[in-house]
């Protein structure tokens, strides 16, 4: 679990970040699931932005993607999620 603080910061670090991947009308699905698993372990923090034609809400679909790649929810802005997982071999990001 994050604190309020580590989110604060981890939020200060997505802002210039663009996303990587986009959710359209298939939805969550388990290929995927596995691409953000591999980006997440090279970059630790990452966007994810959600496609108008999505049937599912972004703040939903931000629980079951954290969950699904084991990642923390950092924020849901919008359209937008920001996920972190802490990288065993390619750590940057040093929390406060």
């Amino acid at each position: 679990m994050l604190t309020g603080k580590q989110k604060r910061y981890l939020r200060s670090q997505a802002h210039h970040l663009d996303a990587i991947f986009q959710i359209g009308k298939g939805g969550l699905n388990d290929q995927l699931v596995r691409h953000i698993n591999e980006a997440i372990e090279l970059r630790e923090l990452m966007k994810v932005s959600v496609l108008n034609n999505c049937a599912e809400e972004p703040k939903q679909l931000g629980v079951e993607l954290a969950e699904a790649a084991e990642a923390e929810l950092v924020q849901v802005i919008g359209r937008t999620i920001i996920l972190y997982k802490e990288s065993r071999e390619h750590k940057e990001i040093q929390l406060p």
